[in-house]
């Protein structure tokens, strides 16, 4: 049995999820719970000690409380990111997809610290068989916002190109017949201006945040075809 929060283990809870709906009927929430209770009692999920998220379970930035640079995601230090549109490792709906309409889904984050003078939000698939795509970079965010409404953007953002070309949300469209691809969604504070542009690139971002990222939120989605 797969390690919970592993890509595999993503894959089989899907897989069965879609068996649930499928061939059985089961409304859509209650194929998920039936999936997560399954597997849990096959193998319970295992957390860290102080029960913060790591690796596939979302990622954190980790260091001193208050340090300059990367906060501890103690209580009240990390960004807590979360959407309406679908859970935390659990499938996105079809509307925000390449398939669909390739409407941006709805974001929501709090949690974000004091000195935060930037936020950017970024959106890549790890499992792209050319290597990690990009599918959404914003920049320009101003620390008091607190969420992204499906498909609209705050004045004054960035948006940067994706890897399809196009500038903004570029929704999943993995191969077809896939295992199910993640998509990471983080939100990233920085304590100063990224003065970043629309040719600007993930690394582009990494650079700029330097030793000045003060926190971070990851939310992750599934998709497959």
């Amino acid at each position: 049995m797969p390690r919970p929060g592993s890509h595999k283990y993503e894959i089989k809870r899907a897989h069965r999820r879609t068996g649930y709906e499928r061939q059985e009927g089961m409304p859509d929430q209650r194929a998920k719970e039936k999936a997560d209770y399954d597997l849990h009692q096959q193998n319970p999920p295992m957390r860290p000690a102080d029960d913060r998220a790591a690796g596939p379970f979302g990622e954190r930035p980790s260091g001193r409380p208050g340090a300059k640079g990367r906060q501890h995601d103690a209580e009240g230090g990390g960004i807590r990111l979360r959407s309406s549109s679908f859970q935390d490792h659990d499938l996105m709906p079809r509307w925000c997809s390449g398939d669909g309409e390739g409407v941006s889904p709805e974001l929501e984050w709090d949690g974000v610290p004091d000195g935060t003078v930037e936020l950017a939000v970024v959106c890549v698939d790890p499992d792209a068989p050319t290597g990690t795509f990009v599918h959404w970079l914003l920049t320009g965010l101003r620390p008091g916002e607190s969420g992204l409404e499906p498909g609209r953007l705050p004045d004054g953002v960035v948006e940067s190109r994706n890897d399809f070309g196009e500038p903004g949300w570029g929704g999943p469209l993995p191969p077809a017949g896939d295992d199910p691809h993640r998509y990471f969604f983080r939100v990233h504070a920085s304590d100063h201006p990224l003065r970043l542009g629309e040719d600007s690139t993930v690394d582009d971002l990494d650079r700029a945040l330097g030793g000045g990222e003060l926190a971070r939120g990851t939310l992750v989605g599934v998709y497959q075809r």
